[in-house]
């Protein structure tokens, strides 16, 4: 059974972008999170931060402050350990837990997560990956087939959720995998202008949610500007207007 029978979702835009804390320090992110204040709720603690002296404190800091946790860690190895390392998570009160889209890692992951309000999201392909690089792994599909292939295994598994890009079609995901309620959250996006980095498969903020992704995950486009607070509304804005846009389709 799917882990959440249908897709619950804050109704206000600022509580659907994930600000990724990719900064060197445990002291760069809390004075991060102190100048965005209250335009963003959803912060991404992924392996810039996950082993630096402190990121317990800042955890709970975050959790204090009324703050959103997505743990960013991608587990990925056997059952019995992915499942601890899930139930620890929920223990801390992490609210997103990602790991790798494999069957048997998802499942433990969500065995672990059973009776908490965690979700699991499984990992699909990274958006720095396109086919070639697929082909460079060993895969003998594309990207678009094993995003496909792996959202069916996250419903299965009973995942809240997975990680795909907006390209990859997050709506026609969820139909593919006879799974309507399953979440699914889109990092690479970048703002118009904004540089594309190491990413492949981006796009904006308005088309992510036009095309049905329900959480934005924004490092750079918000982390690396002057005005951090600034641009996470202005990226919030954007993502209100495309969610006007398909309600009125």
């Amino acid at each position: 059974m799917p882990q959440h029978a249908a897709r619950t979702l804050p109704p206000n835009m600022a509580d659907r972008l994930i600000v990724a804390l990719d900064v060197p320090t445990i002291d760069q992110a809390r004075e991060l999170v102190a100048r965005i204040g209250d335009a963003a709720s959803f912060y991404k603690v992924g392996y810039w931060l996950l082993y630096s002296p402190g990121v317990d404190g800042l955890l709970a800091e975050l959790k204090a402050a009324g703050k959103r946790i997505f743990l960013d860690a991608k587990l990925h190895d056997i059952s019995q350990t992915v499942e601890i390392g899930a139930a620890r998570a929920a223990e801390r009160g992490v609210d997103l837990l990602t790991v790798h889209a494999e069957p048997a890692v998802m499942a433990a992951a969500v065995k672990g997560a059973a009776g908490s309000a965690m979700m699991v999201f499984g990992v699909t392909v990274l958006t720095s990956l396109d086919d070639a690089d697929l082909t460079d792994i060993g895969y003998r599909m594309g990207v678009s087939e094993l995003v496909a292939l792996r959202a069916r295994q996250a419903a299965q598994a009973g995942c809240a959720g997975i990680i795909a890009s907006p390209q990859d079609s997050p709506a026609g995901l969820r139909a593919a995998a006879g799974a309507p309620h399953l979440l699914i959250a889109t990092p690479g996006v970048r703002p118009l202008g904004d540089e594309a980095g190491d990413q492949k498969r981006v796009a904006t903020p308005y088309a992510a949610i036009a095309a049905g992704a329900d959480y934005l995950v924004v490092g750079r486009p918000v982390v690396a500007k002057p005005d951090p607070a600034a641009a996470a509304r202005a990226i919030a804005a954007e993502m209100e207007q495309a969610r006007i846009g398909n309600a009125a389709r």
